[in-house]
């Protein structure tokens, strides 16, 4: 790997209002008998120096998984962007990597992956691309992505700007995708039936 594990912090992507859910806690909720975010943390754990979650609401319930919590910086549910600039706000790595609190299944080597791309094409920033269905076209998945530490003062510019999209932020530094082929791999539960087909 192009970067030593130890310099990447992972963070858990969990402040979401879950509106496509009913307004339930996404997070929390129960796949294959634990909470999802307790997915994450166990998978993406052992792929970086240290952990983090972004979350807005019972902070206790995240908290007790034994993580570092820290709720948005910014008013208003403002989306994944907001959850990655606190990250890079409390990050105390040269590099962070985020995942989705509602995606259980991503790839075991996905910060190897990500981070051997960043290194060698020397990038800020490097993003999954990855086919969202058996067969569709490969297409950007940026919950999934590696920056550098140092970008926070530019992403904070953004989103007080009002920037809320996340490829338009990426577009606009060194940003390089990595393709997988595993469209399993990065099904995420947007809602209650997304959940139990992951289940099943």
């Amino acid at each position: 790997m192009g970067i030593d594990r130890q310099d990447i912090t992972g963070l858990i992507l969990a402040g979401g209002r879950g509106s496509r859910m009913g307004g339930v806690d996404k997070g929390l909720q129960n796949f294959q008998g634990s909470p999802l975010a307790l997915h994450a943390v166990l998978r993406l754990g052992p792929q970086v120096g240290a952990l983090m979650i972004n979350a807005n609401r019972n902070l206790g319930a995240y908290e007790a998984l034994e993580v570092p919590v820290w709720p948005d910086s910014t008013p208003d549910f403002a989306g994944p962007l907001a959850g990655m600039l606190t990250g890079l706000e409390h990050c105390e790595t040269p590099w962070m990597v985020t995942v989705p609190c509602d995606a259980p299944l991503f790839p075991l080597d996905l910060v190897e992956r990500l981070a051997s791309a960043a290194a060698a094409q020397q990038a800020e920033i490097a993003m999954v691309c990855a086919p969202e269905s058996e067969g569709a076209e490969p297409r950007a998945q940026p919950v999934f992505c590696l920056m550098r530490m140092e970008l926070a003062e530019h992403l904070a510019a953004f989103v007080q700007a009002g920037g809320r999209k996340i490829d338009e932020w990426t577009a606009t530094r060194a940003t390089v995708t990595v393709r997988f082929d595993d469209a399993q791999a990065f099904r995420n539960a947007n809602t209650l039936a997304d959940l139990y087909q992951l289940s099943t």
